[in-house]
């Protein structure tokens, strides 16, 4: 297949950046010929370089919405698709799934889009929410597969009435397995928390940070890895609980699994979540996951089993979470391991790839058939019987327990 995947920026190294570069390199492996447009340059996109990406710059493509700019990106986009011929647009985050699925509907290809978390919901303000469900709708028409990264995303789109279920896959996020010498070491004391996220409103540090103050009579210290524009104000928050001694701000990482080989658990207090990769990061190097109850880290973390789970927002129930596991090497150990487990089995990157191009060839396969169809001519006086092919997500049809 001839791939063309769009992301908004190649200046950042988020969730979906690291799904793109992955997928891209597996996709590479396997014999596809891929090409990433993105907004800019930076990080991600000498990312790709580094694992031989081809990789082109979109003049003026950036988040906020902007109609003059907006404008001339896609006429970027148009140009770079027309030029690249791709049998299938990827289309990823909201700002790139816009652009691009329209640009892709311009020339008549088919595209599938990856939302990487709905900003629809309780996730946005109850206008936006409107807007961005009408424009979801409106772009889900010119889409021929949209790929959920969990079920709880699934559900939501479905709730909203995005887009019908056959146009809806569910493909869960995926990584390379690490090497041993990356392996946590659960059990070892003091327990070292690691919370990896971005310093910005939805990730709410402060619920972990006053959850913490109320455990300062245990052995623990904090790794903070991330950065962001609320990086002051939780610094200040650290100096006014009277743990600025104890939480370590470590900035932005661009590779975490040293990190994580170094800490004892992995805590994620978000007050929302899609499916996030420092989950599936933890799980994968055997450390145990206290984690908020929110979007898809349920499907993740099994409560009691590799990991805790409290209500967001909630600082008294993360910290009845995090008390045992600080206090009990041994829980953390048995929490680890199980996680371990749990990645191996179900959240590896060569299985997410293999999922990813099932749905893929569904897309193409059934715009071949629409085309097929438009251009069959009926006979005189009879309706056209030409067979059609019903959309059929395969991964809808995979039996509940062999999901998360």
């Amino acid at each position: 297949m001839r791939l063309a995947f769009i992301n908004t920026r190649a200046d950042d190294l988020g969730g979906a950046q690291v799904h793109v570069r992955d997928l891209c390199a597996g996709l590479m492996a396997r014999g596809h010929k891929v090409t990433v447009l993105a907004g800019g340059r930076g990080v991600f996109s000498e990312q790709l370089r580094l694992a031989g990406v081809d990789f082109r710059s979109v003049a003026r493509l950036a988040v906020p919405i902007h109609p003059v700019r907006d404008a001339a990106s896609f006429c970027g986009l148009v140009a770079a698709l027309r030029e690249l011929r791709p049998d299938l647009v990827l289309a990823h985050t909201a700002k790139a799934g816009m652009l691009g699925r329209a640009a892709a509907a311009v020339l008549g290809i088919p595209a599938v889009f990856t939302p990487h978390g709905w900003a629809i919901s309780d996730r946005v303000s109850r206008r936006q929410g409107r807007i961005f469900t009408m424009f979801e709708k409106t772009a889900a028409l010119a889409t021929a597969r949209i790929v959920n990264v969990c079920e709880f995303e699934k559900r939501l789109a479905l709730e909203h009435g995005i887009a019908p279920r056959e146009k809806m896959a569910v493909v869960y996020n995926g990584l390379r397995d690490i090497p041993a010498h990356l392996l946590a070491r659960p059990a070892e004391q003091p327990a070292r928390l690691v919370m990896v996220a971005r310093m910005a409103p939805p990730k709410d540090h402060t619920t972990l940070l006053r959850a913490l103050a109320g455990l300062s009579q245990m052995n623990w210290t904090l790794d903070l890895i991330g950065d962001g524009p609320l990086e002051p104000a939780i610094r200040a928050t650290a100096g006014a609980l009277g743990l600025a001694a104890r939480v370590r701000f470590l900035g932005f990482q661009s590779e975490i699994s040293s990190r994580l080989a170094a800490a004892q658990a992995l805590v994620l207090c978000s007050r929302f979540e899609a499916f996030p990769y420092a989950v599936l990061e933890a799980m994968r190097a055997g450390l145990p996951v206290v984690a908020s109850r929110v979007g898809g880290i349920p499907e993740a973390v099994q409560d009691g089993v590799t990991g805790l789970l409290a209500p967001p927002e909630n600082p008294d129930a993360l910290r009845a979470c995090l008390a045992p596991l600080i206090a009990g090497p041994a829980r953390r150990a048995q929490y680890g391991a199980a996680g371990r487990e749990r990645f191996l089995a179900r959240f590896t990157l060569d299985r997410m790839i293999g999922d990813t191009v099932r749905v893929y060839r569904e897309a193409i396969e059934d715009a071949a058939a629409r085309r097929r169809g438009f251009f069959a001519i009926p006979r005189c006086g009879c309706r056209n019987t030409a067979p059609s092919l019903a959309p059929s997500v395969i991964l809808d049809t995979v039996e509940p327990s062999r999901r998360v």
